[in-house]
């Protein structure tokens, strides 16, 4: 009879640890979740000397790199995390994303980068 009341006393402890656990779990998400980011979309880029950009006015064309209907690429922070393509919703743009890099080429890419 004590043994099954150490049991129960015992089974009663881990429950209230793992609650105390998971509650601090999700405080220290909600703490992640505030953290602001810089997202940007590239349509695509060029290269071009200070005499031509000091001619750029109203009107001017730039060239870009990519071909229309070419994907564009998504940044979180300056990584490519996406592409997609462009989208109007409601008069607004925005991006509808058609590939998600995965996790694991994300790291690969950081890797890439330090070396």
């Amino acid at each position: 009879m004590a043994e099954e009341n150490d049991n129960t006393e015992i089974e009663e402890s881990v429950e209230e640890g793992v609650e105390e656990a998971g509650e601090q779990g999700e405080r220290e998400l909600d703490f992640i979740l505030d953290i602001p980011l810089e997202l940007s979309v590239e349509l695509g880029k060029t290269k071009m000397l200070v005499n031509d950009l000091l001619q750029l006015g109203q009107g001017s064309i730039i060239e870009l790199n990519k071909l229309a209907g070419e994907p564009l690429e998504v940044y979180i922070n300056k990584k490519l995390i996406a592409r997609g393509e462009v989208v109007v919703v409601n008069e607004k743009f925005g991006v509808r994303l058609t590939d998600v890099i995965t996790p694991i080429d994300r790291v690969k890419s950081l890797a890439a980068e330090n070396e």
